[in-house]
């Protein structure tokens, strides 16, 4: 490897590497933003993004982008760039411009501070690990971005469009409001106004459920000496290990057996059964970090061992308590499984069961897609307003426990 270790060689092998990158995700990008379709071309990208890393050694900074910007732009103009378009207009001028100035940009940046010529093994492994970076930022954006931005932009067509080009994932904005007729027609004739109304009131129980049994468990396996302690901190997660599905089939016969199947009772029994396991994990970790001298002063001073834990252990662990009700209600939430086996009246049915009974034949694909966007979006909302308490319950857990 000591043979790349020179600024000329390292930047013509990771300019075309790294042209061949950009290539590709703005080929796929722009396919689904624009609808015309465009794919990058792998002999191409390399060639020229060799050329660029060559360009950006004998030329300086600001120079190297803008020539990198209007060489690629030329060249798709012309038919060869980095991405092949089926038709080119300004559209694709200012695609393949963008193109030109992201890769110069970013190129500029994975050598930056290097001196141009022999590179020591430290400054080599620097810019390496800056393309490395841009590849992880690129995939990982890509795995969230692309699955999110194809399921909101078809929820935004009608059935004519979708069977006309499924493929096209463009927005026609001319439509105004009329994009969000599939929205419309979900609280209006498929009852999803009662779906996120179960749901909510499911999750906000089910995390008041989970916490009455959870706290006061995972305090006695943090403070209190009792025989078979150890056995039951260590086995706190063993069914939260299970499967779900194994479970399935007993908990249906024996629900149906009570009645408890098809009424909330019986959703509100088995939903705690699959997170009070984890808050007693999270819990139980946190209460031990906690400093045990504080609770013996209160001991001392007449307390007795609940005031104890109303009056000083839950105050000091409203931290851990949000972080736990959030992952809680989360898991409640998206749960499916249950409410899937368990649930068969639409006036009961949970947002996940009513996002299934959308697929359907029948129901344009576009619901499907208006419903899971509405599921997803409240819980992404809560998540990323209060992901710091989260971080912070579940490190406390993890490493604690």
């Amino acid at each position: 490897m000591k043979i790349l270790h020179t600024y000329l060689r390292s930047a013509v092998l990771l300019g075309a590497l790294w042209m061949f990158i950009l290539a590709v995700t703005f080929a796929v990008a722009f396919s689904f933003i624009t609808g015309d379709p465009m794919r990058p071309s792998l002999w191409l990208s390399l060639i020229w993004g060799a050329a660029g890393g060559g360009l950006m050694f004998a030329a300086s900074r600001w120079t190297f982008i803008a020539a990198a910007t209007v060489a690629i732009a030329a060249t798709g103009l012309a038919g060869f760039g980095p991405v092949i378009f089926a038709q080119i207009g300004p559209g694709g001028i200012f695609i393949a411009g963008l193109l030109g100035f992201s890769f110069g940009w970013t190129l500029d940046v994975m050598f930056g501070g290097l001196p141009r010529g022999k590179l020591s093994r430290h400054e080599w492994e620097a810019a390496v690990i800056r393309f490395l970076s841009g590849l992880g930022y690129i995939v990982f954006t890509a795995a969230v971005f692309i699955p999110f931005y194809v399921m909101v932009m078809t929820s935004l067509k009608n059935q004519s469009e979708l069977m006309l080009n499924p493929l096209d994932f463009s927005v026609d904005l001319s439509k105004g409001w009329g994009l969000f007729s599939s929205y419309y027609e979900l609280f209006t004739k498929f009852n999803f106004d009662t779906y996120l109304l179960n749901s909510f009131m499911i999750s906000v129980m089910t995390v008041i459920v989970t916490l009455m049994f959870s706290i006061p468990g995972a305090y006695a396996v943090a403070r209190l000496r009792f025989r078979g302690a150890a056995l039951m901190s260590r086995s706190i997660l063993l069914i939260y290990m299970v499967p779900i599905i194994v479970l399935a089939l007993p908990i249906y016969i024996a629900f149906s057996m009570t009645g408890l199947r098809n009424s909330f009772v019986g959703i509100l029994m088995i939903y705690p059964v699959t997170t009070i396991p984890v808050a007693l994990y999270m819990l139980q970790g946190y209460f031990r970090g906690l400093p045990a001298e504080i609770e013996e002063a209160g001991l001392m001073d007449g307390l007795s061992r609940l005031q104890v834990i109303r009056k000083i252990t839950l105050p000091l662990s409203l931290p851990a308590l949000a972080s736990v009700s959030l992952y809680v209600f989360m898991i409640a939430w998206n749960e499916f499984l249950l409410a899937f086996m368990l649930l068969d009246d639409p006036g009961k049915f949970t947002l996940t069961r009513g996002i299934a009974s959308l697929n359907s034949s029948e129901i344009p694909r576009q619901h499907l897609m208006a419903g899971s966007v509405i599921a997803t979006i409240p819980i992404m909302l809560i998540f990323l307003g209060l992901e710091r308490f989260m971080t912070k319950g579940l490190t406390a857990g993890s490493v604690k426990g």
